[in-house]
């Protein structure tokens, strides 16, 4: 059976400093039509940051949308036709004030494919110099360091929901597993 649908027509309802939001209506596979709402999103990253001791940096940070402190890998989003790379770099600096060394992809998270068009690529790198935080003006964080048993903890206790960090606490395990990464 065809599952695709071809997009007919898109309307432009919201245009912010982040997000797009668009009414659209496809075409079904067997030819009805139906709206779609789509939220529009540049996308961002997601880092896991290792120091020397086998800890892991994070963040808690108020998150406006869920109303809550949130406890997360350092991530952030990509600014126009930014490289991934380039934005995993740019925000590990940005928020724990450390480069990163040797980044390793991790994979690509789609975290609402239903109606949001945002893919955040994962990334693992290794602590290097410090350089000084620099964070976003409206920008509020605490950075906390944990084991990954320590985080892998909080995801099966449910005290940790972010989709970034649980993804990515699975894929970092898998990746030492396999030897991909030390």
């Amino acid at each position: 059976m065809e599952l695709n649908e071809k997009t007919v027509k898109q309307t432009t309802v919201y245009d912010g400093h982040i997000i797009k939001v668009r009414l659209d209506e496809a075409e079904l596979p067997d030819g009805s039509r139906a709206p779609r709402e789509v939220v529009v999103h540049p996308g961002g990253v997601g880092i896991a940051l290792e120091d020397e001791d086998g800890k892991f940096f994070f963040v808690r940070q108020y998150r406006y949308g869920q109303g809550i402190v949130m406890l997360e890998y350092p991530a952030g989003k990509k600014e126009p036709g930014e490289d991934p790379l380039t934005t995993a770099k740019r925000e590990i600096v940005e928020e724990t004030g450390y480069e990163g060394n040797g980044f390793v992809r991790l994979g690509s998270l789609v975290p609402t494919p239903a109606y949001d068009s945002e893919v955040i690529e994962l990334y693992y790198a290794k602590q290097g110099a410090f350089v000084g935080q620099h964070l976003d003006e409206d920008e509020n964080i605490n950075l906390t360091k944990l084991t990954l048993d320590e985080i892998t903890e909080l995801v099966v206790s449910g005290e940790v929901t972010d989709a970034k960090t649980v993804a990515m606490t699975f894929l970092i395990r898998e990746f030492k597993n396999r030897g991909i990464i030390a």
